[in-house]
């Protein structure tokens, strides 16, 4: 009989479930309305080791048994989490998954692996969790499009050096792409495929 101390140990999800989702889900939809602001997500879980709060809510929150996700392997100890506070399939392969906990920082993180929706359906795309240092201290990047009056700058930290042009390039196939949330800490900032990267080639 395997010990208690020998079990995966799991940290605890939603204190209230419902209220909680609730709270989580109008910070992502007002995050996802005005791509490249900063929302902060305030409810307490406890989210397995090297994966950020913000980026655990914004599963939680979105995540059932209906969902499949898949995560990058920096993320697997997500894994058993996932599967006992949501029931989500976590899948090997990428390409049917609806949702994906990914590393911002990879050289390897390839967009055009997920599922981009199609012509008929383009809202079945994947929506990408991509962890992130922080939302200071990186190179500057110009964003514009539908939720931005004009375009701001932002400048997330612990990308990959290729990581914006890799963004601009699946924006190009609006309304085709996969849509964006970059979570660090406790917050997070959208950028959906809707969103133009002015300024992708400086940034790079």
């Amino acid at each position: 009989m395997q010990s208690m101390s020998s079990q995966p140990q799991l940290g605890k999800g939603f204190d209230e479930p419902v209220l909680a989702s609730q709270r989580c889900f109008r910070q992502i939809l007002a995050a996802m309305s005005e791509p490249g602001s900063v929302h902060r997500l305030g409810e307490d879980v406890e989210s397995p080791t090297g994966v950020s709060a913000a980026a655990m809510l914004v599963l939680l929150t979105l995540v059932d048994h209906e969902t499949p996700v898949w995560l990058a392997p920096r993320f697997a100890s997500a894994a058993t989490y996932l599967r006992f506070h949501c029931g989500a399939p976590v899948l090997e392969a990428p390409s049917a998954a609806t949702f994906a906990l990914v590393d911002g920082a990879s050289v390897d993180l390839d967009l055009g692996a997920f599922n981009p929706g199609d012509d008929r359906y383009p809202d079945r795309s994947a929506t990408l969790v991509v962890g992130c240092a922080a939302f200071e201290g990186g190179r500057d990047v110009s964003l514009s499009g539908p939720g931005i009056r004009g375009d701001i700058t932002v400048s997330p930290a612990g990308l990959d050096a290729a990581f914006w042009q890799k963004v601009a390039a699946n924006n190009a196939r609006y309304p085709l792409g996969v849509d964006l949330i970059l979570a660090a800490g406790n917050e997070i900032m959208c950028i959906p495929r809707s969103t133009r990267i002015a300024r992708a080639a400086e940034a790079c």
